[in-house]
């Protein structure tokens, strides 16, 4: 079984973070992307995110049609700061099986500040998809060596949605259809999500 893990805020959850899943579903022959909200990213502490059972929601509405696409509640559940060795550690024990951690290209080069990424490359691969943004293999040549071999790169046509772009929409009363399915945005109106 071949897993690819992809973390991350979620707030909102897009197409973009569909097109990143099916860009690694076929580049790496994945027989599943699983989508992992995190209760707290530990790089990015100046934002506060929605709720997390809110945004779990959210990618649950966002996936459900999605043939080979899981979402799990790991994160959320331990609270705390979001590790990706943590997680990868309980999954790998749980669940054994061949795991790839998916980020975007541009946020390859804080790979170095994660926790233990050494220990991480020995649980997973790292599967950088190109976004459009910066590629993976130039972002690679400047990592560690150590770290190099350990790092798949994952071509993908760019979408252009971002989360903050998508939340001053909704904050501006703007439509949002060409960037989420309308299932997302009613579930942020129900939810007075993303309005202050």
């Amino acid at each position: 079984m071949r897993i690819g893990v992809l973390g991350g805020t979620f707030d909102p959850p897009h197409y973009g973070h569909l097109a990143l899943a099916k860009a690694a579903i076929e580049s790496l022959e994945l027989d599943e992307v699983l989508f992992l909200p995190a209760f707290r990213n530990p790089l990015k502490k100046d934002r506060r995110a929605t709720p997390g059972d809110k945004r779990l929601e959210m990618v649950r509405l966002l996936i459900k049609d999605q043939p080979n696409m899981t979402v799990s509640d790991a994160d959320l559940t331990r609270r705390g700061p979001s590790y990706a060795l943590q997680t990868m550690m309980e999954f790998a024990m749980a669940r054994p099986a061949e795991y790839w951690f998916l980020v975007g290209a541009d946020a390859l080069h804080d790979l170095p500040q994660w926790k233990q990424p050494f220990r991480l490359v020995k649980l997973c691969r790292i599967g950088a998809v190109n976004r459009g943004l910066k590629e993976a293999s130039v972002v690679s040549s400047r990592l560690p060596e150590e770290l190099r071999p350990f790092i798949d790169e994952v071509p993908m046509t760019p979408v252009g949605a971002s989360a903050s772009d998508i939340r001053d929409r909704i904050a501006r009363n703007q439509p949002t259809s060409s960037w989420m399915p309308d299932t997302v945005r009613a579930y942020i109106e129900a939810n007075h999500l993303y309005r202050t």
